[in-house]
C-alpha cells in the first residue's frame, strides 16, 4: 500500500484483496438503500472519513485520492446525516487470476503435470516491470537452445494486455524476463512461430478491429507490425496454422460474446490476401468447441485444434478436435475423445478452469507444453 495524505492507496491486486480480507460485511445503517438490491457479499464496508474541517487545498487533494480509490473500486458515500463525512466501501474485486504451468505427456491431447516441475511455473508475481493482474496465453518456441514463452500479461493499472517474455533452457524452470510489446489496445494471446527463418507473432488485438501479423526485428525483444490481415468487429484468438501448402486461420468472431462462432480463412502467402472459406463458420451455437485455445498440431496427416469449453462459463476446460479434411472447398472435423484434455482441479492456481494448451514434441517422442489455469480470486 502507498501512503496518501488522507488514504491508503492499493498498488497492486494482493493490496485490493488485503483490504477485502480486513473490511466488514455492511450491515444496519451501514447499507445504504441501493444496497438493498446488490448480493449480501458483493461489498465490505472500510470505514468513516471527515472532510468538513479540510482547507480548500487539503479538500482538493482528499478528493483526488477519492478518486484514485475510485478507480479501484473504492468509494466514499454520503452520509445524508453527517454533512462531511463519508463511508467507504470496497466492490468485491472479484476476478479469475490465471497463472502458467508446464504439462508433459505421450501425445498432444495426453497431458499432465511432470514430476520435474513444480506448477506455476509463472504467476503474477513474477511479473517485474509492470503491476500485473494475472498471466495467462502461453505460446512457446524454441530458438538457439533456449526456450522462449511469449504470454498476455494483464497491466493492472492500465487494465490492457500486454506481450510478456520468460525463458528457460530445459522447459521445466522459467525465469521472467519483460514486456516485449505493448500498444494502444489490449493485446493478448500472442501466436508465436519460426516461418522461413523469421519469428513471427499474431496477437490478439479484437479491440482494434483487425488480426495483425508482427514480425520479430530483432527476436526475442524487438516486434514491429508487418500487415494486417483481416477487419472485422470481433475477431478473437486468431490461430493460423501452415498445412497442405497453404496458410490456415482460426478465428472466434461471435460480437455478442458468446463464444459460440468460429469462422476458418486460408491463403496461399502468410501475408494474404485473406479468403473467408466457403464453409465457414465451421462451428456455429456451440460455445463447447468453437473458442481456440492454442496452438494447431499438425499431427501425421491430421490437424489437431484445441478449443476452450465456454458452454458454462469462460474458460472452463480444454477439448480437442482432428481435423479430417480441410482443403479450398470441403471441411470436416470431430472430437478426439470423449471430455476435455485438461480440466480445472478444484483447487490451487488451476483450480476453477484451464482454457489454453501449446504442445510441442520432444526428441524423446514425448510432448511438452505450456498450459494455463485459474482460480476465483475472491
Amino acid at each position: 500500500m502507498r501512503q496518501g495524505r488522507y488514504f491508503h492507496l492499493p498498488e497492486n491486486p494482493a493490496d485490493l484483496e488485503r483490504l477485502w480480507n480486513e473490511g466488514t460485511v455492511p450491515q444496519g445503517g451501514l447499507r445504504p438503500a441501493w444496497m438493498e438490491e446488490e448480493p449480501t457479499g458483493a461489498y465490505r464496508y472500510l470505514g468513516t472519513t471527515r472532510c468538513d474541517s479540510l482547507s480548500a487545498s487539503e479538500l482538493q487533494q482528499f478528493v483526488a485520492e477519492l478518486g484514485e480509490l475510485e478507480m479501484y473500486g473504492v468509494f466514499g458515500e454520503p452520509d445524508p446525516q453527517q454533512p462531511g463525512t463519508r463511508h467507504l466501501y470496497l466492490h468485491a474485486p472479484h476476478q479469475a487470476i490465471f497463472s502458467i504451468g508446464i504439462y508433459a505427456g505421450d501425445w498432444p491431447w495426453r497431458l499432465g503435470p511432470h514430476h520435474a516441475v513444480e506448477n506455476p511455473v509463472l504467476r503474477r508475481e513474477d511479473v517485474s516491470d509492470v503491476v500485473a493482474a494475472f498471466v495467462a496465453d502461453p505460446f512457446m518456441v524454441r530458438a538457439h537452445g533456449i526456450w522462449y514463452m511469449f504470454f498476455e500479461v494483464m497491466n493492472w493499472q492500465t487494465q490492457k494486455g500486454e506481450i510478456a517474455l520468460a525463458t528457460s533452457d530445459d522447459g521445466f524452470e522459467w525465469r521472467y524476463q519483460q514486456v516485449v510489446l505493448s500498444e494502444s489496445v489490449h493485446l493478448s494471446y500472442p501466436y508465436v512461430f519460426e516461418w522461413n527463418g523469421s519469428y513471427y507473432m499474431i496477437p490478439e488485438s479484437f479491440k482494434s478491429g483487425e488480426i495483425r501479423l508482427y514480425r520479430a526485428n530483432r527476436f526475442p525483444l524487438g516486434w514491429s507490425c508487418l500487415e494486417i490481415l483481416l477487419r472485422g468487429p470481433y475477431l478473437v484468438d486468431p490461430s493460423p496454422v501452415r498445412y497442405d501448402g497453404r496458410w490456415w486461420l482460426f478465428s472466434e468472431t461471435n460480437p455478442l460474446v458468446q463464444h459460440d462462432t468460429l469462422r476458418l480463412y486460408y491463403a496461399r502467402e502468410l501475408k494474404g490476401p485473406w479468403v473467408e472459406h466457403p464453409l465457414s463458420p465451421v462451428v456455429r451455437a456451440n460455445p463447447l468447441v468453437a473458442r481456440p485455445a492454442g496452438r494447431i498440431v499438425v499431427f501425421g496427416n491430421t490437424l489437431i485444434r484445441f478449443a476452450q469449453n465456454c458452454a458454462a462459463a469462460y474458460g472452463v476446460d480444454v477439448r480437442a478436435l482432428e481435423i479430417t479434411d480441410i482443403t479450398e472447398q470441403t471441411y470436416r472435423e470431430h472430437e478426439l475423445m470423449a471430455g476435455p484434455i485438461l480440466a480445472p482441479t478444484g483447487k490451487g492456481w488451476n483450480a476453477h478452469g484451464m482454457h489454453h494448451v501449446d504442445p510441442h514434441p520432444q526428441s524423446t517422442g514425448q510432448w511438452i507444453a505450456c498450459v494455463d489455469g485459474w482460480y476465483d480470486g475472491i
